[in-house]
């Protein structure tokens, strides 16, 4: 399928008759959603009014229609026009506003693991221990505690055993898994 002069027209005029690309692709033939998405920013087309830009300007019509009425009426008391309450701006949540755009250095963050002292002084005797396997080496039941840099020679797995029912020995289990009292206190 090429983008002919005839098709481009007839996408420019749907487009800005406001159909979806959808639409306009359906119409066209041959061509997807995503191409004709493709086409309109390519040909800088994408700046049309949105539904939710059309739906306040329809709003204010009405409005302002009615009271003239209102007060052309001879028989109709005279009452004073009540204020309209001034639209409820969005509420920003917390996430919506920590975006940081991309590129830019994260802000330091609150520490969400705080280990205790005395489980990084067990976990560093255990892993003067360790078994330093290979990831072909682990079985189901070594201990899956990686250390160091996967890119590096240096970096291997514990291998020591693990605990019933986890992945890791008895020293990085106390170091990976919390209890849930902990976690839930640690957010208040």
């Amino acid at each position: 399928m090429s983008w002919t002069d005839e098709r481009v027209e007839l996408l420019k005029k749907m487009w800005g008759e406001g159909q979806s690309a959808s639409q306009i692709a359906k119409e066209l033939g041959g061509v997807t959603r995503n191409a004709v998405i493709g086409k309109v920013h390519r040909l800088g087309l994408s700046n049309r009014a949105t539904k939710s830009d059309a739906k306040p300007k329809a709003e204010a019509k009405p409005k302002a229609a009615p009271k003239p009425k209102a007060a052309a009426k001879p028989s109709a008391p005279k009452a004073e026009p009540k204020p309209e309450p001034a639209p409820a701006k969005p509420v920003m949540s917390a996430a919506r506003k920590a975006i940081i755009p991309a590129g830019q250095p994260l802000p330091p963050q609150p520490s969400a693991n705080e280990i205790s002292p005395e489980a990084l002084a067990k976990v560093s005797e255990i892993e003067k221990s360790a078994k330093k396997l290979s990831l072909m080496e682990l079985t189901e039941r070594t201990c899956k505690w990686p250390v160091g840099d996967p890119a590096t020679d240096d970096f291997w797995f514990c291998g020591l055993p693990v605990q019933a029912g986890k992945p890791y020995c008895d020293a990085h289990v106390g170091v990976a898994f919390q209890p849930m009292s902990a976690r839930r206190d640690r957010k208040r």
